[in-house]
């Protein structure tokens, strides 16, 4: 039998989302194996932190399906990571976005509505609250789509240009994130709170210097700013001496638009604090 370790009772309870003492008592009866603690808190319905609806699932997967003139983007979140790897949750997740590129669905609530009960079905088989969260297709005159996993995706749609090229691109952007596609898209009030910041961290740098060269150092920064910010204007990831507007132009092709999904994006998670818990565990053994 294998040492029941605190390492091993952690990371059982990070793949499962358990309790540490449920997770402490599968691995005893296992005799240390993570791998058979697993599968025998499945079997008898252990693994069941996420019962609830009102629960936060903030992991997940993102899924893409694309023809080259279309791309639909979906994710859809689980409360554990664990779940997300399943493939009960990887079928779901796969019905769900060949659906929405079938229907031509632009919007997530009609997807919702049909998946349901394959949804209903899902939680009560793993125990865990699953969302279809968000949807968006796209369209155009050639489009490419790059899968980070199942963790980011990525849509580019191009006018000009061939699919391989807007791979291209939509890898670039699953790498370095891009808040916007053009400069001229970036606003007044970002690039306002930029130069605000710029000149807070660099106070004892520029006093007493002349107003015009406080004036061009802040320009210096902001195109920076906007360099880094934009798609258009920063260096292509495969080959930095290429901007990646000036990769599509020696394509003949323009970027129109790039769509950008992350699992768990702007959702809040709630704190997680292992010591806490086997403080609050030992407390509570303490008392019986």
């Amino acid at each position: 039998m294998a040492e029941i370790t605190a390492a091993l009772v952690k990371e059982l309870r990070e793949r499962t989302g358990e309790g540490m003492m449920d997770c402490k008592k599968a691995l005893t009866k296992a005799g240390g194996d993570i791998e058979k603690a697993i599968d025998d808190m499945r079997a008898s319905g252990a693994i069941k932190a996420a019962k609830k609806a009102g629960n936060v699932a903030a992991e997940g997967a993102v899924a893409i399906k694309d023809d080259g003139k279309a791309a639909v983007l979906l994710e859809v979140n689980s409360q554990t990571d664990f779940l997300a790897l399943q493939d009960d949750f990887k079928a779901f997740v796969a019905a769900g976005v060949d659906k929405a590129f079938a229907d031509k669905l632009t919007t997530v609530e009609p997807l919702i509505e049909a998946m349901e009960p394959a949804r209903i079905e899902l939680v009560g088989k793993t125990g865990e609250n699953v969302n279809i969260r968000r949807l968006v297709r796209v369209e155009g005159d050639v489009v490419g789509s790059y899968l980070h996993g199942n963790k980011i995706g990525v849509a580019v749609v191009l006018k000009g240009g061939d699919v391989e090229l807007a791979k291209d691109i939509a890898m670039h952007v699953a790498a370095s994130n891009p808040e916007f596609l053009l400069p001229s898209e970036v606003s007044a009030e970002a690039i306002e709170r930029e130069k605000g910041v710029f000149l807070s961290l660099n106070e004892e740098k520029i006093k007493g210097k002349p107003a015009n060269i406080v004036e061009n150092m802040v320009a210096g920064r902001i195109k920076k700013f906007l360099a880094e910010a934009s798609l258009v204007e920063q260096a292509f990831v495969k080959n930095p001496e290429l901007t990646v507007g000036a990769l599509a132009q020696k394509a003949g092709a323009e970027i129109v638009s790039f769509t950008y999904f992350k699992v768990g994006e702007g959702i809040e998670k709630p704190v997680d604090n292992f010591a806490d818990e086997v403080a609050a565990q030992v407390a509570a053994a303490s008392k019986q």
